[in-house]
């Protein structure tokens, strides 16, 4: 971890773009933390026919035009899965992967897909739940641990637990559809589907973690992000836009909320650099 960035952004959509060529304009240091752009929905558009100006453009160049002026105004982007969220008082820490990042203030652009917590996944979060196996790993190392496999390097992280002698069982999409993580003061089994596996660890591994698990406490209205017309949510310091806030799921909406929450975020770290 080096500097304290004034601005951190969780998505690399059109939400996000907007909202950090905005901060940026305004003189702030952002960086931009999103997955890799080739799986998101919007890149796999074959075209885009309703954002004016742009009609035809196929989602892929729409993301690419859009990200044309980071190069310009010095916008640092990451990527990789958002593992953890620490506020800090005055400043939040964010872990990708094995890597850490601090920011004064965080403008969640994370898209749709708000993934639910399995029932047991947020109470036992850092008692044998994970997001992340090269970060958590050597914890359980000659241990038994079960891998939720959702994201597209999912088995490669297993691989590893399983390199640094971890007992592995993996789940993927086609092996179970439900889950239960049980336990009282730490992990004690996976219910995939009804069966029960004793484990010591589980690594729940999605290409996005839920908003609501990596800040527990932030308002939700329906499953999306709770926020105001300045589009803050309900912890200081904490902005949202973008279709994490809502419907329409719409490009146009999502860049005009991208746009109001960097300013809102400027006006939250004060006076406006000229």
């Amino acid at each position: 971890m080096n500097e304290t960035y004034d601005i951190l952004i969780l998505g690399g959509g059109p939400a996000g773009i907007s909202a950090a060529l905005t901060a940026r304009a305004r003189g702030r240091s952002v960086l931009v933390i999103s997955n890799p752009a080739a799986t998101s929905a919007l890149h796999k558009a074959h075209a885009i026919d309703n954002y004016p100006g742009l009609v035809g453009m196929s989602g892929a160049e729409l993301l690419a035009r859009m990200t044309e002026g980071f190069a310009q105004l010095a916008i640092p982007t990451v990527t990789g899965r958002v593992t953890g969220v620490m506020p800090l008082g005055e400043s939040f820490m964010v872990s990708v992967g094995t890597d850490v990042y601090a920011a004064r203030s965080l403008i969640l652009a994370s898209g749709a897909a708000q993934p639910r917590a399995y029932p047991g996944e947020a109470e036992l979060l850092g008692r044998g739940v994970s997001y992340c196996a090269t970060c958590d790993g050597m914890f359980y190392r000659g241990k038994r641990v079960a891998v939720i496999g959702l994201s597209a390097d999912a088995r490669e992280e297993a691989d590893f637990l399983s390199g640094i002698g971890c007992e592995v069982e993996f789940f993927d999409r086609t092996r179970a559809k439900t889950y239960e993580i049980r336990g009282t003061e730490k992990v004690a089994s996976l219910v995939a589907d009804g069966v029960e596996y004793p484990v010591d660890g589980v690594f729940v591994l999605r290409d996005t973690v839920a908003s609501s698990v990596l800040l527990p406490g932030l308002a939700l209205d329906g499953g999306h992000i709770a926020v105001d017309r300045s589009m803050a949510a309900s912890m200081p310091g904490v902005f949202a836009c973008g279709d994490c806030t809502g419907r329409p799921y719409q490009i146009a909406k999502a860049v005009g909320e991208g746009n109001v929450a960097a300013l809102s975020a400027d006006g939250y770290l004060g006076k406006t650099k000229s």
